[in-house]
Formats: C-alpha cells, structure tokens, sequence
C-alpha cells in the first residue's frame, strides 16, 4: 500500500441553509488521509447537501471546509474548476455514455488532465497513447481490461458502475466521493463494487467517503461511519461500533420491549430494506 495522497478534509461547524432550513447543522468533523467513510441516515437527513459542499458545487453559509491547507470558500473561477478536477465523485446512476465502448468512457476520466488543441483532439477519441496505457491500468484494477471494446451498454449494471470506478481513478483524483454508488445493484453486484472501491482506494491511498443506504455495507467496507440526522452528526466511530441501538438513533427509529424483554423494532426500519 502507497502512502496517502489525499489531504486532511476538515469541517468546523459547517451549515448550509434552504429558504431558513439547516440541511446542515454546525457540522465539525475531520477525514484523515486515507480513510474509507461511509455516511449514513435517512432521506433528507443531510448527506447529499454534505458531499456537494465538499465538491464546492454548494458554497456553506457558515463555517469552513479546508482540503489540508485550502480553505474552500476562497476558491472561484479556475481554482473551483481544478478543485472539481482532484476530486472524483462516483454516482448511482453510473454517469456513463452508453453508446460509447468502456475505454472510451475511462479515457473521459483524463479531460482535466487536458488543455486546448489536446482537449479538442480528444473528443475525436484521439487520446494521447499516455492516457490510454492509463486508462487501461485502470480498467485492469477494477477487472475489466478484457471488457475494454466493448460498448458499455452491454455491461451488467454492477460492470458498468465497475467502469465508473476505472473512469474516476483515471481522473487521478485525490478524493473520492460517493453519492449511494450502490443502490441501484443488487446484493452481489453490489458487494462486488464495494470490494472493488475498497481495494482500489485502499491500494492507492485515497480517501473515500461515499454515502451508502445499505447499513451493513457501512459496516463490512468502511473505516469509520459518519450518521445524520436533521443535518447533524449524531454518530462518528468505527464501523465496528455501530450497534443497532446506533443506528436506531440514525434513523430515528421508535422502538418497544418485546414480551421478553428484548428490543424490537415498533415499525420495520428504513435501514433494514433491501
């Protein structure tokens, strides 16, 4: 393993408003280099408003956000635009061109790396033969060099998200971010692309933070787990620290005293759906 390349991410008492509502509420954390964070909570809850603000698609109303010695609210123009570039954001929706073959879709992954005539040359898909021995190292650590000329719409949903991955190591970022990568796959294709992201990173010392809806993902693949509710953080720990009395107070879950006195769920828990 490498030693980290991404920066100390800090947060001291971040919010971000709506119209008068906190999505985020005097959020503090601080992600050291190399973690793999999962956050969790229900719908609402604050953890795609948090994952923007890291990104600087959405300025913070209060607060400070600092990317090791970058504060991001002194980012503007150009500066936001390389910003963006070191960081890589993978979605559920896998962001792909369809129609296009897996290399081409990786090679996409190299367009910061790019400037003038070489950025016009590329959308020819006339790459440079150094981004493409990148782009097919990438595709080799998600397990997909054999699938290069392909067209991606050919995939299987967890491939295709597998080709995402590839795409954003391309990009070299030196954060990885996550919005729900997972929830559309099934249980296999799902725990397939988590290994992958967790390998991936962990090989290059990038840290990850991804929100994740599937509770027991947090807890198989993540370092640390990150839990919001109404725009706060009501749990950071370690992935094994998270109890079901944990995550009930996530998710807000009501819960009674069964006949034998164990603790049952009043209702089943958002969190619990597959």
């Amino acid at each position: 393993m490498t030693e980290p390349i991404s920066p100390r991410v800090a947060l001291d008492r971040v919010s971000k408003l709506f119209a008068g509502r906190r999505a985020l509420d005097r959020v503090s954390l601080a992600i050291e280099p190399g973690e793999f964070v999962a956050v969790i909570g229900r719908s609402g809850a604050g953890k795609t408003t948090f994952l923007r603000c890291l990104t600087r698609a959405l300025p913070v109303t209060d607060g400070t956000i600092r990317f090791g010695d970058e504060d991001l609210a002194g980012l503007s123009g150009r500066a936001i635009r390389e910003h963006r570039g070191r960081v890589g954001m993978i979605y559920q929706q896998f962001n792909l061109v369809k129609r296009l073959r897996v290399i081409d879709n990786v090679l996409v992954g190299r367009l910061p790396h790019l400037s003038g005539r070489a950025r016009w040359v590329s959308l020819l898909r006339a790459f440079p033969r150094a981004d493409r021995d990148i782009a097919t190292r990438c595709l080799d650590h998600v397990g997909l060099c054999e699938r290069a000329w392909q067209r991606t719409d050919t995939l299987s949903g967890g491939e295709q998200q597998r080709v995402a991955i590839a795409k954003i190591l391309a990009q070299e970022p030196r954060i990885i971010l996550g919005d729900e990568p997972v929830a559309s796959l099934d249980v296999a294709n799902g725990a397939m692309v988590m290994d992958t992201l967790r390998r991936v990173a962990s090989s290059a010392g990038v840290t990850v933070i991804t929100t994740l809806h599937h509770v027991e993902y947090a807890r198989s693949y993540a370092d640390r787990v990150v839990g919001f509710r109404e725009g706060q953080v009501v749990f950071d720990g370690k992935a094994v620290d998270l109890t079901d009395a944990a995550v009930a107070e996530i998710f807000g879950e009501t819960r009674a005293q069964g006949d034998a006195g164990e603790l049952v769920s009043a209702a089943e828990p958002q969190w619990a759906a597959s």
